[in-house]
Formats: structure tokens, sequence, C-alpha cells
């Protein structure tokens, strides 16, 4: 996450976001630079326009917390039913089982980008 708190402090301050531009911010936090995830984040955001972005995440409407809404032109009375349908089951069960290969491993994306 700091590589791109670094992308957007150089996009505020106006400078370039390039490799020696976002390894010096990065060394100035006191981070430890991985050359490849400079690169990567550089050629990712050759083609965006940051200010657009930003103003569109901070539009985005945030879910209730109470879940998800009915799909649309679905059946209010269906979705409040309270027996779960087997496709929730399953997803239910494949998200356990990823838990648990995560806690054995202690792999993911946690541990590959820090």
């Amino acid at each position: 996450m700091e590589y791109v708190y670094a992308a957007l402090i150089l996009n505020e301050s106006g400078e370039e976001i390039n490799e020696d531009n976002l390894t010096d911010v990065l060394e100035a936090a006191g981070v430890s630079v991985e050359e490849s995830r400079v690169k990567a984040l550089v050629a990712a955001l050759e083609d965006v326009d940051i200010e657009e972005a930003v103003s569109e995440a901070a539009a985005a409407p945030v879910p209730a917390s109470g879940g998800a809404a009915p799909a649309e032109g679905g059946d209010e009375d269906e979705a409040d039913h309270d027996e779960p349908s087997e496709e929730e089951v399953a997803e239910q069960q494949e998200e356990e089982d990823d838990d648990e290969d995560d806690d054995a491993g202690g792999e993911g994306l946690g541990e590959l980008f820090g």
C-alpha cells in the first residue's frame, strides 16, 4: 500500500510518477524498496488519470452494513427467505476452506505485498 501512497504523494505534489521519484519517496519514508514492484506500479499507472480515479473512488456508494440489496427485478419476498440456497452454501464452504488454507500456510496477498 505504501507504493500507492507514494504515487499519490507524487501526483499531489505535481511530480512525475516514474521509477526514480517513486523510489526516492519510498526510501525517504524508510521503506525497503523492491524494484520489481516499483516498475509494476509505474507501468500500471501509465494511462491512468489519478485525479479522476480518486474522484470516482470518493463518489462510489458505500454498501450498508445490513448486507447486499436484492438484485434488480427480483422479488423482495424471495430475498427474505431464511434458508440459504445451494449456491450460498457452496460459497460459504469455499470461503471456510480458503480460510483454513490461509491459516495453515501463512500465505496470501499480505505475504506477497507486505
